[in-house]
């Protein structure tokens, strides 16, 4: 049996008793590292939980399944993801594999940021098209998620911004020359956020547009939301800018209609 686990948002607690005994079950555990950010050490979670944890990265994850579904039609194999199972699409894609293979699986649902923001008093019901904004480089600088965040303003509902997460990188260069070489891994905070959705709110009224969106739209800026440290504020575009201090490490931003 495969088991996909879900974790919850910021403390090795967060599992549930379900997912806690599955784990202490299975024959092999993987904690996938590279969707989400895990608020405390593989170490600490393997303390808890009384089991020793294969880290999964994206390459074990993406061109590796096979290993991870290796004997799974004879013994438990479990699967955690920080948050729930399902918030990223590589997961599914996990599900779809066990089951071209006649391997049963379970889903073991928990909390993620795409429930866990109504803490900031925003209505769940009232969001949108969720986004994701990425890291702009020199030559690659995408605006469609500001065009999805229009779109859901226009319909009177709010975006959750999901901020992008580098974490075993190469560079294009070392990509070309086959070299095993990796980045820094790279968190994207909130205020490199709104520098990113500045700079396309100033490309648009530059090509005459007037957006819908601008400096002077507020904004909700989230993180660490479930930890003891979580930060939730409430600003126009332009100042979430200059807020540095307390979004260090801040894997949300929510823009409200």
């Amino acid at each position: 049996m495969l088991y996909l686990v879900g974790l919850g948002l910021g403390d090795a607690k967060d599992i549930t008793v379900k997912g806690l005994e599955v784990i202490k079950q299975c024959s092999r555990v993987y904690l996938e590292a590279y969707t989400s950010i895990l608020t405390v050490g593989k170490e600490a979670l393997e303390e808890f939980y009384g089991k020793e944890l294969i880290l999964a990265d994206r390459d074990v994850v993406e061109q590796e399944a096979d290993t991870i579904l290796e004997d799974a039609h004879l013994c438990d194999v479990a699967f955690l993801v920080v948050g729930d199972p399902f918030g990223a699409t590589t997961h599914s894609d996990l599900v779809l594999r066990a089951v071209k293979l006649g391997i049963p699986y379970q889903v073991i649902h928990n909390a993620s940021i795409l429930n866990a923001v109504g803490c900031c008093g925003l209505q769940l019901y009232n969001f949108g098209e969720t986004v994701s904004i990425v890291f702009w480089t020199d030559t690659w600088k995408p605006e469609s998620f500001f065009d999805k965040i229009v779109k859901n303003r226009r319909n009177g509902m709010h975006t959750l911004c999901l901020l992008d997460i580098k974490v075993k990188e190469q560079s294009v260069e070392n990509l070309m020359r086959g070299k095993k070489i990796y980045e820094p891994p790279r968190y994207m905070t909130v205020n490199q956020a709104a520098e990113q959705l500045l700079a396309v709110v100033q490309n648009r009224q530059q090509q005459g547009e007037e957006p819908e969106v601008t400096e002077n739209t507020v904004c909700v800026g989230l993180a660490r939301v479930g930890g003891a440290d979580q930060k939730i504020a409430s600003v126009t575009k332009s100042a979430e800018k200059t807020k540095k201090k307390h979004y260090r490490k801040a894997p949300f931003l929510s823009n409200t209609s």
